[in-house]
């Protein structure tokens, strides 16, 4: 359906998810996603679209988030530079996209909407969305507020609905996707193992620093305000952390997680600068390869671990 080589797409990133490193990952056979969101105005999101056009011809998709916390995008003026640029695959999250399916659907788009409960699935289903991905809570960023696990989030899934089960939160290599596939998925995205690769554009001490984490050393923050976010353990997270224990108003929070504080983090090495959105598989990462490197490495391990299976 989205014309790609390997069931393997990357999740939209803000500030990561740039065209440098969209084009990696659609150049070794996944889809490679940009996030509209790190780019402020059309000219500047199109412009991005047009120098991931110039570093592959394989097909390319944007993320589109529609979460109310985000800064509000002028969505119609995106798809315009979507369909300028030729670029016709759209990842969705937060909100429903009812609002936007029209034009969507008006464009030729295929639109995979992110959820992380079944009923949001089928919705989604039912106003048209070409693929689902399930967000299970071990994922980075966002993980919906009842901690339902991949492991049952998949095949709940897969048992309701009609259109295909993309797979995301706790996937990074060969096993994980021989797993999600067993699980009823389709294929699987992945933030977390791309954010850890040569072509991300965060700083070197950011990486390294990640790479000393276990899948202990991540945090759910901004639960008490049903707007939960999974994130690295830092001084940031442990201070929102402490001003939900004191019932601090939403208005002293908020400046501690903005995304120019992320930004910052991520440019400077900063650990503490801000917050940094990391799912529980970075136990499973101990290095910086590059993309083509683990593309390469997750393909061979699902053949490896396909054929072990095979001969039990």
């Amino acid at each position: 359906m989205l014309g790609i080589k390997h069931p393997i797409i990357k999740g939209g990133m803000m500030w990561l998810s740039t065209a440098e490193l969209a084009a990696a990952v659609s150049n070794a056979g996944g889809l490679g996603i940009i996030s509209s969101a790190t780019y402020d105005t059309k000219e500047k999101f199109q412009e991005a679209l047009r120098q991931a056009r110039s570093l592959t011809e394989k097909p390319l998709g944007v993320n589109i988030p529609l979460f109310p916390a985000i800064r509000p995008l002028d969505v119609d003026s995106y798809i315009e530079a979507m369909v300028e640029e030729g670029v016709n695959i759209v990842e969705t999250a937060g909100r429903n996209p009812e609002e936007h399916m029209e034009s969507f659907k008006k464009n030729g788009f295929k639109v995979l909407h992110k959820v992380t409960a079944v009923r949001f699935a089928l919705k989604a289903q039912k106003i048209g969305c070409d693929a689902v991905i399930m967000d299970g809570c071990e994922c980075g960023g966002h993980p919906g507020e009842e901690d339902v696990t991949s492991l049952v989030l998949l095949p709940r899934a897969a048992d309701e609905l009609d259109v295909p089960v993309i797979a995301a939160g706790g996937f990074g290599d060969g096993r994980g996707l021989c797993a999600a596939l067993a699980l009823g998925a389709e294929g699987v995205l992945m933030g977390t193992r791309f954010m850890v690769s040569r072509e991300a554009s965060m700083h070197e001490q950011v990486k390294e620093h990640l790479l000393q984490l276990k899948e202990t050393d991540t945090r759910l923050i901004m639960r008490s305000h049903r707007n939960t976010i999974r994130v690295i353990n830092n001084q940031v997270a442990q201070h929102v952390k402490q001003k939900e224990l004191d019932h601090a108003p939403l208005e002293e929070v908020l400046p501690l997680i903005k995304g120019v504080k992320g930004r910052e983090l991520m440019e400077t090495g900063e650990i503490d600068a801000g917050v940094l959105a990391c799912g529980q598989v970075i136990g499973l990462i101990n290095d910086i390869p590059s993309v083509q490197e683990i593309m390469d490495r997750i393909i061979t391990q699902a053949d490896e671990t396909r054929k072990k299976l095979q001969e039990k």
